[in-house]
């Protein structure tokens, strides 16, 4: 990927974060676990996000597939502290968000379908 796209997804990815009340990181991982842009707060690495975003959307995957519910659109996991959210970008890569626990899951699912068709046209 072109350095420039590296720069334009990393742009779209720090203004979700900004824009969306909530919204604590936010990531574009490819499906084999490795970081492509990121906005992320110093305290998390991106090795172990892209890793664990990669195993999720397997297992999700998985699961939607031998449990008869289609194709996978969307992995959701709450926690105490917040939320992790995957959507498909393409069949190569995926949108992690991390929320907080207060997050309008609504507007986040609205800004992470903008985010993500912005995303989309970068990746091609």
């Amino acid at each position: 990927m072109p350095a420039a796209n590296a720069e334009l997804l990393t742009e779209r990815l720090n203004s979700l974060r900004a824009t969306t009340p909530g919204a604590e990181a936010a990531a574009v991982v490819s499906v084999e676990g490795l970081m492509i842009a990121a906005s992320l707060p110093e305290d998390l690495g991106e090795g172990r996000i892209a890793a664990m975003s990669a195993a999720m959307l397997a297992l999700g995957e998985r699961i939607a597939g031998e449990l008869g519910r289609g194709e996978l659109e969307q992995v959701f996991i709450k926690g105490t502290a917040g939320y992790v959210l995957l959507q498909g970008l393409d069949e190569n890569c995926l949108l992690t968000v991390l929320a907080s626990a207060d997050a309008k899951l609504g507007l986040l699912f609205l800004d992470m379908r903008a985010a993500r068709n912005d995303l989309r046209k970068l990746l091609t």
